[in-house]
Parts: structure tokens; C-alpha cells; sequence
């Protein structure tokens, strides 16, 4: 269950009842820090002006540019302890792993707007895909109090929103990453090249070399993997409008899915893509030998024969020979777009 709202956080959601006319004849300001990604794919200076215009009528509303890594958290973290409400960013999915990691363990709501090439966190929440109508869908959202506590991956002091992946599929996303240009304006169409190129030519498909060990809530283990994906949510990402789902149960309330992938060969990489694009990504009837899952975990460690790399949210952090992670419950406060259930 959600812990009960702190005084801050009780402040703001009395502030956004009373904005939507609950508390008559009463007034109350709230905060926004606008965070802007501009080199994120889908971001204009128009729709940027026209987002702070929207957020501006109802709103006390700042706007902030990150301009290299780390400086969304760093100005995420800055707006909420000095008491800033809320923080909307516009950006893709490592813009808002920056915020979240800016704002988590504090009072200040964290809302999305898409502004990337892929958008994971912000589709999986029922946001719009056009940042205009997700304006209108967060400041709903403001309006009516729509927020929750949601709970968070970590690994080695840094939160994630949806997923860390480790081997195969760190080597992809580490790929793409050195494509930055080829990321803005391909998208989609480069994951799946640099994915055909990484297994082919840059990876060993021979050796599962990637072992999981669960501790919490009970003792489970996954060996020879090609690939680990610690899911926070559900779908794993998205192939143009289409989800590819490989963990169901994973939601924000939660503990984190541990998914393995034990074989790369041709027939098995096509049975489980089957799967994750028939009946919502449940993978239960894949053979245990080829793919294993173990839902509600709050804490697990993968190691590995040699180093292998992880990534956060689409973001690359390198090769590692042991990772640790652990769910963290209700640590961010997390606006959820008024369209949405």
C-alpha cells in the first residue's frame, strides 16, 4: 500500500483539489519546473513555447535546458528542495531518469511529456504521444490529484524508471549510443539494426554467461544467460505503436521481474518473439530451457563470467562483473495523465 502523503505532499495535493474548484473560494500556487531536453528528437522551440504557455496559465512555471549528463538530475534535485511542486519534463526516457533520480525520496511530483524517440516511461503510463495533448493530460492530472507513489529499481545509488538490462541487451542500446545523430532521426529502425549487427558480429552467442541469484522475497536462481532485464514496468519498450511485453506483472506497486534469455539460437530468439508480440508478452508457455521469469523481486544480484555491460532506461553505464539491485516501494511521487485508468 502506499504510505500515507507527508505534509509537503499533502500541501500539493490540497494546492491541485483547490485548483480544480474542490476548495471554493480558496487559492493556493503551485511550482512547476519546466525541464527542457532541446536535443531530444521530438522537441521544437515551438511546441517548447507553446507547452510553457499552456503550463504557465495555470501554474507559477520556470523553464530549465539541460545540457549534458547529469544536469537534469542535478536541476531536478535543486527545484525540489527549494521547494518547487512539481517537475514536468520534456525529453526522452534518459531526461526523465535524470529527474526521477533528482526528485525521488522527496515531496515533488515528477510528470512526463514525450519529447524522445521511443517515450517507454511516458506511453507506459498512459501519456499522450503529442507533448501538446500530454500538456493538457498532466495539468488534468495536477487538477484532480492524479498522483501516486510508485516504486523504483535501483542499482549501485541510481534509480530507474522501467528497466535495467544486462548483456545482449546493454550491447545493443551501447551501440545506438554511439549513433547519437542516427538515434534523433531513425529511432526505432536503428535499434533493430544495431540489434541484427550486435548479435552477429559482437557478441558471443555460445556462452550464456550471466547468472541471477534472488534473495527476496525468496531464494531463486537463473543460469547461462545471454540476457537479464530487471523489469519496473510493463512493456519492456515499444516497436513503432506496438508494445513488446516480456514482463506483465511488473507494475509500479510491485517488486522488479527478472526475465533471462538462455538460448540465441535462430528458433528459440523466433519462439520467444512470438510470444512477446501474441497474448500481452506472456511468456509462460516458452520453454523454461530457452526464457525464465521470476515476478516480485526485491532484490537480486547478477554476475557474470567476465564483465558485461547494463544500461538504465536506455542509458549505457558500462561493463560491470557483479550488479546488485533492489525495488524500492513509494519513493516517487508520479503524476499519471488524467486519460489513463
Amino acid at each position: 500500500m502506499p504510505h500515507p502523503l507527508s505534509d509537503g505532499a499533502r500541501k500539493l495535493q490540497l494546492c491541485l483539489v483547490a485548483l480544480a474548484g474542490s476548495l471554493r473560494g480558496e487559492t493556493c500556487a503551485v511550482r512547476v519546473l519546466l525541464l527542457v531536453n532541446d536535443s531530444a528528437s521530438s522537441t521544437t522551440a515551438r511546441t517548447r513555447v507553446l507547452i510553457h504557455t499552456a503550463l504557465s496559465e495555470r501554474h507559477d512555471t520556470e523553464v530549465a535546458f539541460t545540457n549534458r549528463r547529469g544536469h537534469a538530475a542535478r536541476l531536478a534535485r535543486g527545484a525540489a528542495t527549494t521547494g518547487t511542486d512539481a517537475v514536468v519534463v520534456l525529453g526522452g526516457d534518459g531526461t526523465l531518469n535524470e529527474a526521477a533520480n533528482g526528485v525521488a525520496g522527496t515531496d515533488c511530483v515528477l510528470a512526463a511529456l514525450p519529447g524522445g524517440s521511443t517515450n517507454v516511461f511516458a506511453r507506459t503510463i498512459g501519456t499522450p504521444d503529442d507533448p501538446l495533448a500530454a500538456t493538457q493530460a498532466v495539468l488534468e492530472a495536477f487538477e484532480i490529484g492524479s498522483i501516486t507513489s510508485a516504486g523504483l529499481g535501483r542499482t549501485s545509488g541510481r534509480y530507474f524508471l522501467f528497466h535495467c538490462g544486462m548483456g545482449l541487451d546493454a550491447a545493443i542500446v551501447e551501440q545506438v549510443e554511439r549513433h547519437p545523430t542516427l538515434k534523433r532521426y531513425l529511432g526505432h529502425p536503428l535499434f533493430l539494426l544495431a540489434g541484427i549487427d550486435t548479435l552477429l558480429r559482437r557478441y558471443d552467442r555460445q556462452t550464456g554467461a550471466l547468472s541471477v541469484r534472488t534473495t527476496a522475497p525468496a531464494a531463486a536462481t537463473i543460469d547461462g544467460c545471454f540476457v537479464v532485464v530487471a523489469a519496473n514496468t510493463d512493456p519492456y519498450t515499444f516497436l513503432g505503436s506496438r508494445p513488446v511485453r516480456i514482463a506483465p506483472a511488473a507494475t509500479l506497486h510491485t517488486g522488479l521481474s527478472v526475465v533471462g534469455l538462455r538460448s540465441l539460437r535462430f528458433a528459440d530468439a523466433l519462439n520467444v518473439l512470438s510470444a512477446v508480440f501474441r497474448a500481452n508478452g506472456r511468456l509462460s508457455d516458452t520453454d523454461p530451457s530457452v526464457v525464465q521469469r521470476i515476478d516480485d523481486v526485491r532484490d537480486v544480484t547478477v554476475t557474470g563470467m567476465h564483465p558485461f555491460g547494463h544500461q538504465l532506461d536506455g542509458d549505457h553505464l558500462g561493463a560491470v562483473n557483479e550488479l546488485q539491485l533492489e525495488w524500492v516501494p513509494d519513493v516517487l511521487r508520479l503524476a499519471i495523465p488524467a486519460v489513463s485508468e
